[in-house]
């Protein structure tokens, strides 16, 4: 497809691990399915890698009730991390991923350290290269952000995570905190190769209509993505940024080539797309292609060459 110069490299200058990505752009845990559902649109080879859906050690229904409401520029979930669990992952799922080729990165999730601890024992054993912690979800009723919001907690999770597992290991962060450098510090201490963020805001999405001679009142609480939390995205990449030395990959409601330049100027070594994909489920690959072109007309060598001179 012609986007060699799109590769990048992501690196932990401490220890040495590395994650080598096609294009800088990755497919968001909980918008890109497990392996190959979006194959129907684009071509997934041409993408850096997908993060899959949340996996937890056992197979979990999610939450009931309504799971999704929009709300303007952007949209409340409430998925509650459903999921196959890590067995049939592992059985069903990653051999579609190595026979398609497809890179990605392992979601995981727990309720306890030991379920992390499992999780990344099985992803060890089966040589998966990357994997992203999850410690950030809003919508389940215990584990993850219990962890991602307190740094001593943090700090011991991504310690024990990383005692039982090889690759490169990625930490996804909550905005839903007063200082989210201490928790990027606590990751990185703790053995984190790199820092994902952000997971989605707190939010509650409220419908009121009359009927007959009544107000008829429906809410969903769950947590909030898109373009509406871009502002917010910003400023927690820009802390993490001058807090750690590991890589970052930036996400919340990048949806523009511009929105791409604007977390290269915070910081930002990679990206996320999450909701955007349910609005255009090619975006990833144009942004790839846009970005490309980007570089071509202005004489830019490959992304780092990019990178540095928004950075600067």
């Amino acid at each position: 497809m012609g986007l060699e110069k799109l590769k990048t490299v992501l690196k932990n200058e401490k220890t040495g691990h590395t994650l080598e990505l096609k294009t800088p752009i990755i497919g968001a845990s909980g918008t890109y399915g497990y392996n190959s559902e979006f194959e129907d649109f684009i071509d997934l080879n041409c993408l850096g890698a997908i993060s899959t859906k949340g996996i937890t050690l056992e197979k979990r229904p999610g939450n009931s009730g309504e799971r999704l409401f929009e709300v303007k520029g952007g949209l409340i979930n409430r998925i509650g991390l459903e999921n196959v669990g890590i067995d049939a992952f592992i059985e069903e799922k990653l051999p579609v991923l190595t026979e398609k080729k497809i890179d990605f990165l392992l979601n995981i999730a727990g309720s306890t350290i030991e379920d992390y601890e499992k999780l990344a024992q099985i992803a060890n054993e089966n040589n998966i290269k990357a994997i992203e912690v999850n410690v950030s979800c809003p919508n389940v009723k215990q584990g993850c952000l219990e962890f991602g919001l307190n740094p001593n907690a943090l700090f011991e999770l991504t310690r024990k995570i990383r005692m039982n597992y090889d690759g490169f290991l990625v930490v996804k962060l909550s905005p839903n905190t007063q200082d989210i450098r201490a928790l990027a510090t606590a990751a990185e201490q703790g053995g984190a190769d790199c820092i994902s963020a952000i997971n989605t805001l707190r939010g509650l999405g409220v419908k009121v209509d009359f009927v007959g001679d009544k107000f008829i009142k429906k809410t969903v609480q769950g947590g909030l993505s898109g373009s509406c939390i871009k502002p917010v995205a910003l400023y927690m990449v820009n802390q993490i940024k001058q807090s750690v030395k590991i890589p970052v990959i930036a996400m919340g409601g990048i949806a523009s080539l511009n929105d791409l330049f604007e977390f290269m100027a915070v910081g930002a070594d990679a990206f996320q797309i999450g909701t955007s994909n349910f609005i255009d489920p090619k975006i990833c690959f144009n942004l790839a292609v846009k970005l490309k072109d980007f570089m071509d007309k202005n004489n830019f060598k490959d992304f780092n060459e990019l990178k540095g001179a928004i950075f600067e």
